[in-house]
C-alpha cells in the first residue's frame, strides 16, 4: 500500500512542471462545478415545481438532498481517497457526478430528480476533498502551494454567487434542465484529461477506520438533517430535537474514536496548530453569515422587487467579482501581512455589509442599497475564506491532506446548515410565522435575520485575534 507510484515530491521533473497550470485549471474547474450545484437551482425552484409537480414542502429537498448527503459523506470521501488513491477516487467521483447530472436534467418526476441530486452529492463528496488534496500534494513548494490554493479558494468560494447567476441565466434563456446538463461536457472533459494530467501522489499506509467512518457519516448527516428540519419545522419539533441529539452523540463518539485509533479518519492533530484551529473555526462561522445573503436576498429581489430569475442571478455579480479578485490577492497579501490582519479586515467588512442590510426596506433600490453591502461582503468573504483555506492546507503533511480537505469542507456544510436553521428561526419569529406575510413584514423578518448574521460575523472577528501575528507563520 505504501508503494510510491509517482514522483510528486520531486517537482523538478520537467513534464510535471510544464503541466502544473493545466492540473490546477482542471481541479479548480471541477471544484467550481461541484460548488455551483449547491446554489444553481435556487432561483429555478418555481420552474422545477411547475414542471415536476413538487409540493411546497418537498421542493426544498431539491437543494437539501444535495447538502445533506454531501455534508455527511465528505470525511468518508477524503479517507477513501487516502486509502484507494486520491486521483482514482477523484475520477470516480466526477464520473458519478456527471452521470447523475445527466439523469437530473432528464428527470420526469420529483422522485427521479431527488434521487439524481443524492447521487450528485455522493460524487461531489468523493471528488471535492480529493481535488483539494491533489493540489496540496502536487504543489509542494510553499510559494507554489499558496499560489495554487489561492486560485482554488477564489473559485471555490465564488461558486455560490456564480451558481445563482448561472442558474438565473440558464433558467430564463433555456430551462432549469440546462443547469444540470452543463455539468456533462465539463465532467467528460475532466474524465478525459485527469488521467493524462494529474499525477498520482505517493500513497501512505492506510486503513479504513470503520467505526469512525460510521460515526462521522451518521453524526454529520444527522446534524445537517436536524438543522434543515429545524429551519422548516422550528426548534420545538420533537423529531428535530431527537435527530439533533443523535447527531451530537454520534459526533462525540466519533471524536472519542479518533482520539484512540491509530489511523483516524480525522486526525485530531489537525486542530493542535493554533492558526489551523482558528481557520477551521472561521470555516464554520463564515457560511453561517453568507448563507443569509443568498437565501434572503434572492427572495427580496424576486418577491419584493419583482425581479426575474435572470436579473436576480446577476444582482450577485458585484459580490462574485469582489470575492474572486480579493481571494486572488491573498496570494501576495498573506505572506506580507499574515492571516490575522487579513481575517480581521475581512470580518470587519462583512460586519459592515450585514449592518447595511439591516436597513433594508420595501423601497430599497439596487444602488446603493444592495450594491454597497454586496461589494463589502464579496471583498470581506474573499479575504477571510481564502486566508483560512490557505492556512489549513498550506502546512498540512501529505498524509493528512485528504483529511484536512474533507474536514474543511465539512465545516462549511455544517456552518451553512446551522446558519440557515438559526436565521430562518429568527425570520419566523419576526414575521409571526405568517403564511403570506406582506412585503413590509417580509422585509422586517429579513432585516432581523441579517442582524443575527452580523452577530455570527462579529464572532468570526473575535476568532481572528487568535491567529498568530507572524506574517510567514502559515506559508
Amino acid at each position: 500500500m505504501n508503494e510510491q507510484v509517482s514522483t510528486v515530491g520531486t517537482p523538478q521533473t520537467s513534464g510535471l512542471v510544464t503541466r502544473r497550470p493545466l492540473v490546477l485549471a482542471l481541479l479548480v474547474v471541477c471544484q467550481l462545478m461541484l460548488v455551483i450545484d449547491t446554489t444553481v437551482l435556487n432561483v429555478a425552484l418555481p420552474h422545477i415545481q411547475h414542471d415536476l409537480g413538487f409540493t411546497s414542502t418537498g421542493l426544498s429537498w431539491v437543494v437539501n438532498a444535495y447538502t445533506l448527503v454531501f455534508g455527511g459523506l465528505l470525511l468518508l470521501g477524503s479517507r477513501v481517497g487516502d486509502l484507494c488513491g486520491r486521483r482514482q477516487v477523484f475520477v470516480a467521483g466526477i464520473t458519478i457526478f456527471t452521470l447523475s447530472s445527466l439523469a437530473a436534467g432528464l428527470a420526469d418526476s420529483a422522485t427521479v430528480l431527488i434521487a439524481a441530486r443524492v447521487a450528485q452529492a455522493v460524487g461531489a463528496a468523493a471528488a471535492g476533498p480529493n481535488a483539494l488534496a491533489l493540489i496540496t500534494t502536487t504543489f509542494t513548494k510553499p510559494e507554489d502551494r499558496v499560489w495554487s490554493l489561492g486560485w482554488f479558494s477564489a473559485v471555490a468560494s465564488g461558486g455560490f454567487p456564480i451558481g445563482l447567476m448561472l442558474g438565473g441565466v440558464l433558467t430564463d434563456l433555456m430551462s432549469w434542465r440546462a443547469t444540470m446538463f452543463i455539468n456533462v461536457p465539463i465532467g467528460i472533459a475532466a474524465l478525459v484529461l485527469a488521467p493524462r494530467l494529474v499525477p498520482v501522489p505517493e500513497r501512505h499506509r492506510a486503513q479504513l477506520d470503520l467505526p469512525g467512518a460510521s460515526a462521522a457519516t451518521g453524526g454529520v448527516a444527522a446534524l445537517v438533517f436536524g438543522l434543515i428540519r429545524a429551519a422548516e419545522h422550528g426548534w420545538n419539533d420533537g423529531p428535530t430535537i431527537a435527530v439533533l441529539v443523535v447527531g451530537v452523540v454520534l459526533v462525540a463518539a466519533f471524536l472519542t474514536i479518533e482520539s484512540r485509533t491509530g489511523q483516524p479518519l480525522m486526525p485530531l492533530r489537525l486542530f493542535t496548530d493554533r492558526n489551523r484551529g482558528a481557520a477551521y473555526s472561521i470555516m464554520l462561522l463564515m457560511p453561517m453569515v453568507t448563507i443569509s445573503t443568498f437565501f434572503f436576498l434572492t427572495q427580496f429581489l424576486q418577491n419584493v422587487l419583482g425581479w426575474n430569475a435572470f436579473a436576480t442571478g446577476f444582482a450577485f455579480l458585484a459580490m462574485a467579482l469582489g470575492l474572486v479578485i480579493t481571494s486572488r490577492s491573498t496570494t501576495w497579501l498573506l505572506p506580507r501581512f499574515g492571516p490575522k490582519r487579513l481575517v480581521i479586515t475581512g470580518t470587519v467588512l462583512i460586519v459592515l455589509g450585514m449592518a447595511v442590510l439591516t436597513r433594508l426596506s420595501t423601497t430599497t433600490g439596487y444602488f446603493p442599497g444592495l450594491l454597497v453591502p454586496l461589494v463589502l461582503l464579496g471583498v470581506g468573504t474573499g479575504l477571510t475564506f481564502s486566508s483560512a483555506n490557505v492556512v489549513i492546507m498550506s502546512t498540512v503533511e501529505a498524509r493528512d491532506a485528504g483529511a484536512a480537505g474533507g474536514t474543511l469542507q465539512t465545516m462549511q456544510e455544517l456552518g451553512s446548515s446551522l446558519g440557515l436553521a438559526v436565521l430562518i428561526t429568527v425570520f419566523g419569529f419576526a414575521t409571526g410565522h405568517a403564511h403570506s406575510p406582506s412585503h413590509a413584514l417580509l422585509v422586517t423578518g429579513m432585516t432581523r435575520a441579517f442582524a443575527a448574521a452580523a452577530i455570527f460575523a462579529a464572532c468570526a472577528f473575535g476568532v481572528a485575534f487568535s491567529f498568530r501575528s507572524t506574517p510567514h507563520s502559515d506559508a
